[in-house]
């Protein structure tokens, strides 16, 4: 990993709860209005699923199809929760698929750090100073690397980083008619937004690997973990993922609510999304352990 990457996860890990500190003195004596809520749950949603949705069923795991702008629109706004590129974060979770809890895990619980709180410290946040970016492209994302336009949008990654702080700031200003505003706009929709967002999907790496329940016969230690299913817009069901890692839907029972599959069946009647694959129940039998 080199300098630059280093400083950047660093900022990355610090510069949020940073932003959650100022959120607590602009708070001191008085409450939080609705635009700023309305800022933080909009964008949390918006660039969430530009994860959940985007890097990850679409991009990483080819779960169904669209038309090529959706998709790189799908890759900017993953871009935009700051989780690194697309192409580091696509190569990075194929690379975990392909060693879940084994050696060359990018961040197991289980593997180089112990099995106990190092280990979960690990998945959940030391695994960014140590394997974060560091899949071969080549092999992990192939498809994504031999796209010119998808390859443009990772190296613009520092761009799109900057507009998902702006563009809150921007819209905190318009509404509150301030300076001040745009100043609780980037606090709210961009700084205290990435601290959730990331400690959300640092849960997927960490919790969804150490506690939880299982259903199917897997032989790694992957999890559902039922209280994150709406924080993490249904990327909690994480064991059922992993006995079918390209099913578009990760809730697979009635009562396992999954918004980013809702958000993925309003494309489909939409006819903006096809080819979406789906695990049938008879499937998900045969899988279930004893």
């Amino acid at each position: 990993m080199t300098r630059v990457q280093k400083i950047g996860n660093l900022a990355g890990v610090l510069i949020p709860p940073l932003g959650l500190v100022a959120a607590i003195v602009l708070l001191w004596n008085r409450a939080v209005d609705g635009i700023d809520l309305a800022l933080l749950g909009g964008s949390y949603l918006v660039v969430g699923l530009g994860v959940t949705v985007g890097y990850h069923r679409l991009l990483t795991h080819r779960s169904f199809q669209t038309h090529k702008p959706l998709e790189y629109a799908f890759a900017i706004l993953g871009s935009m929760a700051l989780q690194g590129s697309v192409l580091d974060w696509v190569s990075d979770h194929r690379k975990h698929h392909a060693h879940t809890d084994e050696e060359g895990d990018p961040h197991s619980p289980h593997v180089g750090h112990g099995t106990g709180l190092r280990g979960l410290v690990h998945a959940h946040v030391g695994w960014l100073f140590e394997t974060h970016g560091q899949a071969d492209y080549r092999r992990y994302a192939p498809d994504l690397y031999e796209d010119p336009r998808m390859k443009r949008i990772s190296k613009l990654f520092p761009l799109w980083a900057l507009l998902s702080l702006a563009l809150p700031a921007l819209l905190g200003g318009l509404l509150h008619g301030s300076l001040t505003g745009a100043l609780q706009g980037l606090v709210w929709g961009g700084l205290v937004r990435v601290f959730f967002l990331h400690h959300v999907t640092w849960s997927i790496n960490s919790v969804c690997h150490f506690f939880g329940r299982r259903r199917f016969e897997l032989d790694d230690h992957s999890t559902n973990v039922g209280w994150l299913t709406l924080p993490s817009l249904g990327e909690a069901w994480h064991h059922n993922h992993h006995a079918f890692p390209r099913s578009a839907a990760h809730g697979l029972r009635p009562w396992e609510i999954d918004p980013s599959a809702l958000v993925i069946r309003g494309l489909r009647r939409l006819g903006l999304a096809w080819n979406v694959v789906l695990i049938p129940r008879e499937r998900q039998v045969a899988r279930e352990s004893g």
